[in-house]
């Protein structure tokens, strides 16, 4: 990897996203009112509230052993015992964030609240037929309607609470548990990717700022955390699959890219993502095609399953749409919001990935300068994989932008744009010097999670 002549450039990038969390602070709060955006410490959804609590400690052990070793353990360690030591940190490093506000507001009263999903538990006696009549109660003046993060949301989302609870681990504690353990996967699924689609130095280097992103502090606990995972596994399965010309993970790839568009509507936008694995992918595929026919048809299974049992997936999206306007989108102003989402992104990604975000973008207009192709067929060794790395994660980026631009993400995007936010991490794979910019990510998640009451 070719090292810059001058940090500079990264510390420009850095400065201007300070000073786009910076207007989006002072313009929520001197500009518009409560009344206009409905959030109590814009751009977050929050409220300021310095506290200390029994998870501080272990958080900031997690950080420090993170900076200090991070790098140097995840250039050593065999990658098969990289990948579950990443999934102990990432989990160490999330579950300490939410014990900063203790058991109760941390992790078990996360998803029991008014607008939750275990607050319809006890609606779901019967599931099929809830099923059934599950879009007749998503518009707000709609009998008994769903709280606003149940309509919100397929009901694919609802349904694993549901299942959770009826297999005897009910209540908010086993269900922030589930969400927390199956979240901090996600970052290893991440890892896969990078190693199979670009290089596994490049997935090494990464590692450090996977397992510890400031994204943590919204992962525990909010069911957007267990939703990234679904999603980044679907494309680590696919990713796999067009390397190794595997039939069994295009088929495990598609069933959960199927699953996650049952669990967030947003989340379609992952074919962004997918579309990019398979360009990155494309010799693979063009020696065996078959691979497409078990992709499409595992992810057809969970569209299919649904459908069957009485849910129109897209007659729920246009009933969301006016849920959406009736509530506080259609008074959220879109002026605001369109750029301050983008200052909730650099609170859940960091200043390290700004930075990262700028070389990655340096790497693709020296690739069209230099006319290699984005597969890297052109190219050898570390800078291919570099190529494909910034590729993808370009891929990333736009889906989050297309996100931004469709209107329908108007605040609290810190929580729901995690599933593409991971993708914009690995982007730290092209920094140098990463302990400084560990440091940074680090200190960030704890202030955030210190200062800030984080809700939603």
């Amino acid at each position: 990897m070719t090292r810059p002549r001058s940090a500079s450039p990264d510390l420009y990038a850095a400065a201007a996203a300070v000073l786009l969390v910076t207007a989006a602070v002072l313009v929520g709060r001197y500009v518009y009112t409560y009344d206009d955006l409905i959030v109590g410490w814009p751009p977050l959804l929050g409220r300021w509230d310095p506290h200390l609590g029994p998870g501080t400690p272990a958080a900031v052990l997690v950080a420090v052993g993170v900076v200090a070793y991070g790098p140097a353990v995840a250039a050593r360690l065999p990658w098969r015992a990289l990948l579950p030591a990443a999934w102990g940190t990432a989990l160490a490093w999330t579950w300490s964030l939410a014990l900063i506000d203790g058991w109760e507001r941390g992790v078990a009263g996360r998803l029991t609240t008014r607008q939750e999903y275990l607050s319809v538990i006890d609606r779901w006696h019967d599931i099929p037929a809830t099923l059934r009549d599950f879009n007749g109660h998503i518009l707000l003046h709609s009998p008994d309607n769903w709280p606003a993060h149940v309509a919100g949301h397929p009901p694919g989302a609802t349904l694993t609470y549901v299942l959770l609870d009826r297999t005897g681990l009910g209540g908010g504690g086993w269900a922030g548990a589930l969400t927390i353990t199956v979240g901090a996967t996600a970052c290893v699924a991440v890892l896969v990717t990078v190693r199979a689609l670009a290089s596994e130095r490049l997935a090494r280097r990464a590692a450090p700022f996977l397992v510890s992103a400031p994204a943590a502090v919204w992962m525990g606990t909010s069911a957007d955390g267990y939703f990234a995972a679904v999603a980044a596994w679907a494309v680590a399965l696919l990713a796999l699959a067009v390397t190794r010309r595997s039939p069994g993970w295009a088929a495990g790839s598609g069933l959960l890219f199927g699953l996650t568009c049952y669990l967030s509507y947003g989340l379609t936008l992952f074919a962004v993502i997918a579309a990019a694995v398979l360009l990155l992918g494309r010799r693979g595929v063009r020696a065996r095609p078959v691979l497409l026919v078990p992709l499409l048809a595992g992810a057809a299974v969970v569209p299919v399953a649904f459908a069957a049992a009485g849910f129109d997936w897209w007659e729920a999206y246009r009933l969301l749409v006016t849920r959406y306007y009736e509530g506080a989108a259609g008074v959220r102003p879109y002026a605001y919001w369109v750029w301050a989402n983008l200052a909730c992104t650099v609170l859940i990604t960091g200043l390290a990935t700004v930075a990262g975000l700028r070389r990655a973008g340096g790497v693709l207009l020296r690739r069209r300068a230099e006319g290699v192709r984005a597969d890297g067929v052109r190219a050898g060794g570390v800078r291919a994989g570099e190529v494909r790395l910034a590729f993808l994660v370009a891929a990333g980026l736009l889906a989050l932008l297309a996100a931004d631009l469709s209107g329908m993400s108007k605040a609290e995007t810190e929580r729901i744009w995690l599933p593409f936010a991971l993708w914009l991490l690995a982007a730290c794979a092209f920094l140098t010097r990463p302990r400084g910019w560990l440091t940074a990510q680090a200190v960030l998640a704890l202030l955030l999670n210190h200062l800030v009451a984080t809700g939603w």
